[in-house]
């Protein structure tokens, strides 16, 4: 284990620290560049700083909406002739969207560089808005959230959670939307929200893999370089209040079994650092796979789940929560397995972690680290997920902050914010479903 932990800590700085060319072009575009050629291909990835925490809380959605608009065509392009015209050269693409930003990426041989980057460029520009279109993606979205959501119990306790954790913030929305304010998003409300957040100052390119740096730049110039600076709208500064008492919300739906999600307010990377690594260690001590104490103890030992988790991703702009939860085993209820957390909980700040436990949870976290730098997405996805929070440089930060986590650490953030005052409680009250119907929707 400890050669393992050693050539973690000397490979990682070569290769996280590879150089990036940085560039903002005149309309306000912001480029990062790396060479790796590990293989012929380049992974293009452009972020816009618009996601769901953007809208308006009657159009929730339609930031999704529109990026699946941005496959329909543009003025020189027709349905879906973007992902023909990729696929055709051997290239794969996609996007999704989150509460923070939207992505799109395309993964092709180098070759084919020039190629993304003017698709990429004419639909920044000239977006075609076709109503019959529109209507259309958006009555797919609507079955998407029908399949996902509505029809799914986990999913509708996990929307009924955020819902009661935020009572400010708009992390309470879900991307999808929710099926009312879907019906009110049209043409003219996403061209309106496409001309409000897709401009260039309002984006971040990244490319990554077997490239050279400067004739990538001269390209991404020749493309992104005459589209126009506009003015971008300002995004909301809304801070969510501390919370001051318990939250519990029931949900009964047709389900096998009872489910349980609690969640907690926390910090992000961003605000708070060195916190948030003992966090993301605290996660991995009670769910970081069987060696860890929720399988242990809860699935192994007591018997008293099916499955546990414990869930934390520092990485996003602003503070968000730190979920944990499971499926009782049959015949045990969801209160008995929420009490069984808590125990858990409580144990883990009464007592540090032991060193065992500490070392093995920042491996696990590190180990992860290291092996996503064999995928060129992974590495181009780091870069922007860290520029979108200030600066692709905080990556380094990162793992510093990691292997700096104490055991006591972990000890102290579980008591300072896995509270019963700062959380909130969802369980899922299993019905059974009556015979010769379907499921409600």
């Amino acid at each position: 284990m400890r050669r393992v932990l050693l050539a973690i800590v000397l490979l990682w700085p070569l290769l996280a620290q590879g150089a990036v060319l940085e560039e903002v072009l005149g309309n306000g575009l912001k480029v990062l560049i790396q060479e790796e050629r590990k293989a012929p291909l380049v992974v293009v990835q452009l972020y816009y700083k618009v996601g769901a925490k953007d809208e308006p809380e009657h159009l929730a959605g339609i930031s999704h909406l529109l990026e699946h608009m941005m496959f329909k065509g543009t003025e020189r392009l027709g349905p879906s002739e973007y992902s023909r015209l990729i696929q055709r050269i051997g290239g794969v693409n996609n996007a999704f969207t989150t509460k923070d930003y939207t992505m799109y990426y395309a993964q092709v041989p180098s070759e084919g560089l020039e190629l993304v980057l003017s698709l990429e460029a004419e639909r920044m520009a000239r977006l075609r808005l076709n109503s019959q279109e529109v209507l259309s993606e958006r009555a797919v979205v609507m079955e998407e959230r029908r399949l996902r959501y509505e029809d799914d119990p986990q999913s509708s306790l996990y929307e009924e959670v955020l819902a009661a954790a935020f009572k400010v913030h708009p992390y309470e929305r879900p991307v999808i939307g929710w099926m009312q304010s879907l019906q009110n998003i049209g043409p003219q409300e996403l061209r309106q929200h496409y001309r409000r957040f897709y401009s260039p100052g309002n984006a971040v390119l990244v490319l990554v893999g077997a490239l050279e740096a400067r004739e990538a730049l001269r390209l991404v110039r020749k493309h992104f370089g005459p589209l126009q600076a506009r003015e971008t709208a300002a995004r909301a500064a809304l801070k969510e209040p501390p919370q001051r008492g318990q939250r519990r919300v029931y949900l009964r739906r047709e389900a096998e079994l009872p489910y349980v999600l609690v969640a907690y307010h926390v910090p992000s990377f961003l605000q708070a650092p060195e916190e948030a690594a003992a966090l993301e260690v605290l996660a991995q001590v009670l769910s970081g796979g069987r060696s860890a104490r929720f399988f242990r103890r809860l699935v192994k030992g007591r018997e008293v789940a099916l499955g546990a988790f414990a869930s934390y991703s520092s990485l996003q702009p602003e503070p968000f929560l730190f979920f944990l939860g499971g499926t009782p085993r049959a015949g045990r209820e969801a209160e008995a397995l929420e009490q069984a957390i808590y125990e858990e909980v409580e144990a883990v700040k009464a007592r540090p972690p032991s060193e065992q436990e500490l070392q093995r949870a920042k491996n696990q976290l590190e180990a992860a680290l290291l092996m996503g730098q064999d995928s060129l997405f992974f590495q181009a996805e780091l870069l922007g997920m860290f520029e979108l929070m200030g600066d692709w440089r905080l990556k380094e930060r990162y793992l510093q902050a990691l292997r700096a986590v104490r055991a006591e650490d972990v000890s102290r953030v579980a008591r300072k914010y896995l509270r019963k005052d700062n959380s909130t409680v969802g369980i899922l009250i299993p019905l059974k479903k009556e015979a010769g119907h379907g499921p409600a929707h």
